[in-house]
């Protein structure tokens, strides 16, 4: 059981569902509004992935956003983001978006190809009551600044946010403290673990081949790709383990600390009461997010 001695279970699995978001960008939510108690701080995962452009090709253009964070991971493909506070910035192959879009902003994500496969996932992360109006912040990490280090068995990593096996994540949040690793599996299978701190929900989006959870009895949950598991909350951490396919395994696993707080959410706002909706609906008809 490497370094725990309680891994987590697999709780449930979730198959994502067809959606388009944007000017009509095909993609597959993966974390939807019923699973927001459930997984909180995390409010949406979305997979988007075609190699056919009139799946893509329109993009996302101008729309606002208030009280929360995205996290945009472009597996491969280009996109260019422009937001009102005057921040722009191309995320390429293996990049990183992170904006925490606080009192609100206005912005665009345009690919910046016509052909090719465009590949990636976004996520929101909430934020706690009192930062929902904070400063607008954004910060774009191209791959070679994302820390990452290789297992003895095998498994490299790429630690986005957080902390794994003593490698500090390009971005840390004090109040969610999120974890948010890209695991890449060799083929015919390592094992992987990570540790997770009491009370973390946690999840895990499998994007190639087939990864499996082993829980504390030994019993392992097969998780395939285009599948999440939802981790249960008792235990220490979680093992992973690619299986022995012929296609090496990737997959996403995150985590993070619960807010404990309402969420009330009308669209692209998250906030805690359908009064601050009903503000930030009226703030952006009124051109007051900038």
């Amino acid at each position: 059981m490497a370094d725990l001695q309680h891994p987590r279970r697999v709780e449930r699995l979730a198959t994502g569902q067809p959606a388009s978001d944007g000017a009509g960008v095909k993609l597959t939510r993966l974390l939807t509004q019923d699973l927001q108690q459930r997984l909180d701080p995390f409010l949406m995962l979305d997979n988007f992935a075609s190699d056919d452009p009139d799946d893509y090709g329109a993009g996302f253009p101008d729309h606002p956003h208030r009280g929360f964070e995205t996290v945009t991971y472009m597996i491969e493909g280009r996109m260019r983001h422009r937001d009102s506070a005057g921040n722009e910035g191309l995320l390429g192959n293996g990049g990183v978006q992170w904006m925490t879009a606080g009192r609100g902003l206005v912005h665009s994500e345009m690919p910046q190809q016509e052909h090719g496969r465009m590949e990636g996932f976004q996520l929101w992360l909430n934020l706690p009551a009192r930062d929902k109006l904070c400063e607008p912040w954004y910060r774009d990490i191209a791959s070679d600044e994302i820390p990452r280090f290789t297992t003895p068995e095998g498994v490299a990593v790429r630690v986005i946010a957080g902390e794994s096996h003593g490698v500090a994540g390009a971005v840390q949040r004090e109040a969610t403290q999120p974890i948010y690793l890209d695991l890449h599996f060799r083929a015919g299978g390592a094992l992987f673990h990570q540790a997770l701190p009491a009370g973390h929900n946690a999840f895990l989006c499998v994007y190639r081949g087939e990864v499996a959870v082993p829980d504390e009895a030994g019993q392992a949950t097969p998780v395939a790709r285009g599948r999440m598991a939802i981790l249960g909350r008792e235990g220490d951490g979680v093992l992973l383990q690619g299986t022995a396919g012929s296609e090496p395994a990737r997959a996403l696993l995150i985590a993070g600390k619960p807010l404990r707080e309402p969420i009330a959410q009308y669209g692209p706002f998250v906030m805690n009461t359908r009064e601050q909706l009903l503000q930030a609906v009226q703030d952006f008809q009124g051109g007051r997010l900038r």
